[in-house]
């Protein structure tokens, strides 16, 4: 199969997905989904890294940035990974790979499909039937948007309302608070790809810019559209294609 994408293009907002090895729950307690966030926390102190939106799920993380060209996504990715995989496997005992070798870069469109990438990260705990709405769990942004608190923080709501086309910090919490009761009430649970498997979503424009950026490394993706949402999706392999009809019907 490809190996997930992580190119950024500066000035744009990216949605990250990293899962822990062979999706092992190795995040499934609160203690060490702290710990990710708080190597998260550091990567903001270190590298300026603009936070959007995170949540740290069981076995992977959501984390939604902006990319200022100064490499800071890869050096912090590479600091939070590292660092908690590091302090698990000592602490644990632990020999061998924490995360998949690779993390998935999406690049976001702003206004509407940022907002739908956003709901999207908040209601993940809740597709999973963990919890009911998003602010039962705690390891996410959705509580610190709604409630920021004064130290420790992680988002930057100023750039989020302006990416989002909101005119203040205000508007922001109440708009998001909406957009996710109408997600919940609707029962919005399925699962969609596009934001985490694709290259890019938005609309045309954003589709055909973000391609010509990257040049070579988009030229010969798919480009699909659906209900006017526009993404550039690798081709993916099917895993039974390496092996004969024998081996298919015994898998």
């Amino acid at each position: 199969m490809p190996r997930a994408n992580r190119h950024f293009v500066s000035g744009h907002v990216w949605h990250i997905t990293h899962r822990c090895h062979k999706k092992e729950f190795l995040l499934k307690f609160a203690r060490d989904r702290k710990r990710w966030l708080h190597w998260l926390f550091e990567a903001k102190k270190r590298y300026g890294l603009t936070i959007l939106n995170y949540i740290v799920t069981s076995n992977h993380i959501h984390l939604l940035v902006l990319d200022n060209g100064r490499d800071e996504i890869a050096k912090s990715m590479q600091l939070i990974a590292g660092r908690t995989a590091q302090e698990y496997n000592q602490r644990k005992g632990r020999k061998g790979a924490y995360w998949e070798d690779r993390y998935h870069a999406t690049a976001i469109d702003t206004h509407d499909y940022l907002i739908q990438c956003l709901v999207y990260i908040d209601m993940n705990m809740v597709r999973t039937g963990v919890v009911k709405t998003p602010e039962q769990w705690e390891q996410s942004g959705y509580n610190e948007i709604q409630n920021q608190s004064k130290r420790y923080t992680l988002i930057d709501r100023l750039k989020l309302f302006e990416l989002c086309g909101l005119q203040s910090v205000s508007e922001l919490q109440v708009s998001h608070k909406q957009w996710v009761e109408e997600a919940v009430s609707l029962n919005k649970l399925e699962r969609e790809e596009r934001w985490s498997a694709s290259l890019a979503v938005g609309d045309q424009r954003f589709i055909e810019a973000i391609k010509k950026e990257m040049g070579m490394i988009a030229k010969f993706r798919k480009t699909l559209e659906e209900d006017g949402v526009y993404e550039i999706r690798d081709d993916v392999m099917p895993y039974s294609i390496h092996f004969s009809a024998k081996n298919s019907c015994i898998r």
